[in-house]
């Protein structure tokens, strides 16, 4: 483990040097983002605008599930595009070849080698719109922190579909599209379930598991989740990592490197 954490540290300092020589990027970056959640707080407002409200969902609480989303999209632009958008040309190029001869997990390598700090300012706006819809709720620390663990088995499956995605480049090698089709689909995640009808309530449940992206930890959080939904946003994530790591492992038996 200490060489993995070490490993990590330089994998990660490396990276922030050499972003940091584009740091109008940061700017650029927090303009973006801002500009996009400025859109999503529109869209939301629209709907609240005259009174009406999701379904057991107040104003403040609507917000939670934004700023759960917005950090969620900060998590996936700082560590989860920069890394496993690389699989694909790795593939291409040949150069997979010397992650697999590298003395350790070539997931880990895939999955950890570089790290994106223009994602934070979704991060930071997430945790502001967070902070003040807690406030006008009365949400405690302990809510936080309850909330926080669904919210880390929520990062564990994205990054485990994401990364599943990644794989399958071996075989298709271009796939832009699919995670492109992804990110769409995890746009239904900026609003609560029950803002949807129910067919579409069980398709972001049961075969695109956006609900318990956003839905799941706000409840969480707001105090109202219940056991049944922690344990199953652990089950899934348990489960999508591991079937991860077995995909993986199954994909590079296809994998016949450049010099083959």
């Amino acid at each position: 483990m200490q060489r993995y954490w070490r490993t990590l540290r330089l994998f990660w300092s490396t990276a922030i040097a050499a972003e940091m020589e584009y740091r109008l990027n940061f700017v650029l970056a927090a303009v973006s983002s801002l500009g996009s959640l400025v859109g999503s707080l529109f869209g939301l407002f629209l709907f609240y605008r005259t009174g009406y409200t999701f379904s057991g969902w107040q104003w403040e609480e609507a917000l939670v599930v934004l700023a759960v989303f917005t950090i969620l999209q900060g998590f996936a632009a700082t560590f989860l595009i920069p890394n496993l958008s690389r699989i694909v040309d790795r593939v291409q190029q040949g150069t997979l070849d010397f992650v697999l001869l590298k003395p350790i997990s070539s997931q880990f390598w895939l999955s950890t080698h570089t790290i994106s700090p223009w994602g934070l300012p979704d991060c930071i706006f997430g945790l502001i719109i967070l902070g003040y819809a807690g406030t006008k709720l009365h949400l405690g620390i302990a809510s936080y922190l309850f909330g926080a663990i669904p919210l880390l088995l929520g990062f564990l499956s994205l990054y485990s579909i994401w990364f599943m995605l990644g794989a399958t480049s071996i075989w298709f090698v271009k796939i832009y599209n699919v995670t492109e089709v992804l990110r769409g689909f995890l746009e239904a995640g900026r609003f609560p379930m029950v803002a949807y009808p129910t067919s579409y309530r069980f398709f972001f449940t049961f075969v695109i598991p956006v609900a318990f992206l956003t839905t799941v930890p706000s409840e969480t959080l707001l105090g109202r989740g219940e056991i049944i939904w922690i344990l199953g946003a652990a089950i899934l994530a348990g489960s999508l990592f591991f079937a991860s790591r077995i995909f993986w492992g199954f994909a590079l038996r296809f994998y016949t490197s450049a010099s083959s």
